[in-house]
């Protein structure tokens, strides 16, 4: 029999026999051991045997290999959430006194971890780039250089980095590489493949999919990973719990016809925001006017439901209007869910960042971030129609 596909691998946990065609979860705190002997022998691997939960599980090692294998990576760990694999994996890379390169549409609370906590605490600078040219990346370098953070596509605008091309010049400068591929997820976008050292991802996004389960992955070479198990990982605690592993193990079975769907949504919808006199900018790497759609094309195989659009007013009032009164798109933060959601990035940005900063992002308060959601693309639509009507 030939290889089996990665779907099907996930979507089957177990060898052909009798069992339960749902994993068991294993709820439990601590693991014992029937001798001294076997205890010991645990302790001298504790990387791959399952002691106590704050370690290894074998509910969440489960979904650890799935996700692993998905991203084309060889071994991956869980975290609470994406900003503690998120941090956990920049930590990993960098000491006292060094210096980061990162896009400057970067996460809000990364950005703020970097640019402030790390700042704050290590003495460690950062260089925001606008990140679309390469030359961006080869200026920013300095001697102290050890890492460079990539966001592809980026938050709120959705620019590209070109990963291959970043992935080279790092490698050549001796310089770490760290990509959250959230947006894109490992269905679309394959950044290892591409010569990334780490990846991350919020799986309380897309890979959760059910706006149910707050979590994070860091995904990388066996070695690199090992190392964050053992420090960042064990150190600051931030361990996913059996039963939201159990959540995500059950959202990876439909993951690839979850995003093919929010990809069709959005594609429809993008295409009617882009045609509608209210609205100013569309900005989603699948419309063909998207500046980096060659590339786009070239280094994603498809693409998701989070896109931005700018309404063609200056009028704040009618701006909170539109966003008030809709009805299908619920306002919210989060994303990548089966239900659709609007937000203003300024609300938070403005809060998380100099205004210096927001403003060199390319934010205007006018800029809406949607995530389309599973619902009728048509009824969407026409939630927007009733909506644009409170803009004079």
């Amino acid at each position: 029999m030939k290889k089996p596909s990665i779907e099907t691998e996930i979507v089957h946990y177990h060898e052909r026999g009798s069992g339960p065609v749902v994993p068991p979860i294993t709820q439990c705190s601590l693991f014992t051991f029937d001798s001294w002997e076997d205890i010991d022998k645990a302790f001298d691997d504790p990387i791959n045997n399952s002691i106590y939960t704050r370690g290894n599980n074998p509910s969440v090692s489960l979904v650890e290999e799935k996700i692993a294998l998905l991203c084309h990576g060889e071994k991956a760990k869980l975290f609470s959430s994406g900003m503690g694999a998120i941090s956990s994996a920049i930590l990993h890379y960098v000491k006292h006194g060094d210096h980061i390169i990162a896009i400057k549409n970067v996460y809000g609370p990364t950005n703020n971890f970097l640019n402030v906590y790390l700042k704050k605490k290590c003495d460690i600078t950062v260089t925001f780039i606008d990140g679309r040219d390469i030359k961006d990346f080869e200026d920013a370098i300095k001697e102290n250089t050890t890492l460079i953070y990539l966001e592809s596509p980026s938050s709120a605008i959705f620019t590209l980095q070109n990963i291959k091309k970043v992935a080279i010049l790092a490698k050549s400068k001796g310089i770490k590489t760290i990509i959250d591929n959230t947006w894109a997820t490992p269905i679309f976008q394959k950044p290892l493949e591409m010569g990334i050292d780490l990846e991350v991802h919020s799986c309380s996004k897309y890979i959760g999919g059910h706006s149910d389960v707050v979590a994070g992955v860091v995904i990388g070479k066996t070695e690199d990973i090992s190392q964050i198990f053992l420090e960042e990982h064990a150190f600051l605690g931030a361990k996913l719990a059996p039963f939201e592993a159990w959540l995500l193990l059950r959202s990876l079975r439909t993951l690839k016809i979850r995003v093919l769907q929010h990809q069709e949504n959005a594609l429809k919808i993008a295409n009617y925001l882009e045609k509608n006199s209210k609205v100013k900018k569309v900005s989603y790497p699948g419309l063909e006017s998207f500046e980096q759609y060659a590339l786009a094309k070239e280094q994603m195989t498809g693409f998701t439901g989070l896109m931005s659009f700018e309404i063609n007013s200056n009028n704040l009032d009618d701006i909170k209007n539109f966003f008030n009164n809709l009805h299908y798109f619920k306002i919210g933060v989060s994303w990548g869910g089966h239900e659709s959601l609007i937000y203003a990035p300024a609300i938070s940005y403005l809060k998380e960042m100099p205004k210096e900063q927001f403003e060199g992002m390319g934010i205007s308060l006018g800029v809406m971030r949607i995530s389309v959601g599973l619902e009728d693309a048509d009824d969407l639509i026409a939630d927007f129609e009733q909506a644009f009507n409170y803009i004079k």
